[in-house]
């Protein structure tokens, strides 16, 4: 049983293979960074598995490690990497042993955030992260996923935002728009997009609203809409296009713009 200073490490599946250095390397970043979760960056097997997952794992930024914890692909340090001092994991508090179809490590994390906790990552390979179609996580629903992620865009970011734009005027984005409570429903002052179609058809309609008469949104093409912005378009599927849209408009992560894709 270790005493209460000493650190937790994630146990990597049974077939990941942690690098000799892992311990010691979180270890020291630990020490640095007491109120942490510590992952590292990993090396993916097969090589050619979740390709564009394993980049967004490794190429991070520091600071979107943050800012980038409500897109789809879950905590920003993946949960087979986690270090943190035992005195800070029972301060967060215990996993949700709720069992198959409840995403505890996604859970915890996010209860790790509104403790106040931080994200770091030793940019060194220290895991061996081997993928299995049949593994546990994927028998977690998408639409549980979807609603914490939708509850925690609400409670963390949204009331600090008088309105706020969607970006992406198709099935994501409507999506996204029809999962938020009414009050926040208001906030959203258009929706905007690049398809020459959407724009032209100008406003998207809730059709499903108690409202009367129905919230009619309009969409905009992304030149000429407000940040912040809500951006619900996935990264690394464009070829770079969407991408460079958004580095053109010169905004700041964080504080102008949140990816929920």
């Amino acid at each position: 049983m270790r005493a209460r200073g000493d650190p937790a490490a994630a146990a990597p599946h049974v077939d990941d293979v942690m690098m000799p250095q892992r311990v010691r390397l979180q270890l020291e970043a630990a020490a640095r960074h007491p109120t942490s979760i510590i992952g590292c960056q990993v090396r993916r097997e097969p090589p050619d598995s979740t390709e564009r997952y394993t980049r967004w794992i490794n190429q991070l930024a520091s600071d979107q490690l943050l800012t980038q914890v409500f897109t789809s692909n879950g905590p920003t340090v993946i949960m087979p990497t986690w270090f943190c001092s035992r005195a800070w994991f029972s301060h967060v508090g215990p996993f949700d042993e709720g069992g198959q179809g409840v995403p505890e490590d996604l859970l915890f994390f996010y209860n790790h955030l509104r403790k106040g906790g931080g994200v770091v990552r030793v940019d060194q390979s220290l895991l061996l992260y081997r993928y299995h179609p049949n593994a546990a996580t994927h028998s977690v629903l998408e639409t549980t996923i979807w609603t914490h992620r939708v509850r925690f865009l609400e409670e963390r970011v949204l009331p600090h935002w008088a309105a706020f734009t969607i970006w992406n005027a198709g099935r994501q984005g409507r999506r996204l728009y029809r999962s938020l409570t009414a009050g926040t429903r208001r906030k959203v002052v258009a929706f905007c997009d690049v398809d020459e179609n959407k724009i032209r058809k100008g406003f998207y309609c809730h059709e499903d609203s108690q409202e009367r008469p129905k919230p009619r949104v309009p969409i905009l093409h992304f030149r000429a809409a407000q940040p912040p912005f809500v951006i619900c378009v996935k990264l690394d599927l464009t070829g770079g296009a969407f991408e460079d849209n958004l580095r053109s408009l010169h905004l700041q992560e964080g504080r102008d713009f949140l990816h929920f894709s």
